[in-house]
């Protein structure tokens, strides 16, 4: 299987357990990796044949429209039920990337989901809020 990433892209989303946390947008970044075999798209030199990053990113930044979250673990969920649900790979992992500790350079959450199955196949956590 092949993987197409989007990676770091920067997001201005309203996040954040407390109230005040997310009255103003704040700095994210998102990685993105979707697995999909793009042999077809390869052969062909088509589009149509693989996932359409430009159209993933276009989603994912439209998904913080007038939405907010408590937190980067329930984000980074819908990020990824988004793609699995629009895009169709056979699986996708999402990190979500906050900078709320002035001593640390960020904490993320990372999410693997697969299409088959219902519920994350793997999930670890380097720190939230």
């Amino acid at each position: 299987m092949s993987t197409i990433s989007i990676i770091d892209l920067e997001v201005h989303f309203h996040v954040g357990v407390p109230r005040q946390e997310r009255v103003r947008p704040q700095r994210l970044l998102l990685t993105v990796d979707m697995s999909y075999d793009f042999s077809a798209a390869a052969r062909t030199d088509r589009v149509a044949r693989t996932i359409d990053y430009f159209a993933v990113t276009q989603r994912i930044l439209r998904l913080g429209d007038g939405r907010s979250w408590k937190l980067i673990e329930k984000l980074a969920t819908d990020v990824a039920d988004l793609v699995l649900t629009d895009f169709h790979p056979a699986s996708v992992t999402v990190v979500v990337k906050k900078f709320p500790i002035p001593q640390a350079r960020y904490v993320a959450v990372r999410l693997t989901k697969d299409r088959s199955a219902t519920r994350p196949i793997k999930s670890s956590k380097s720190g939230s809020r």
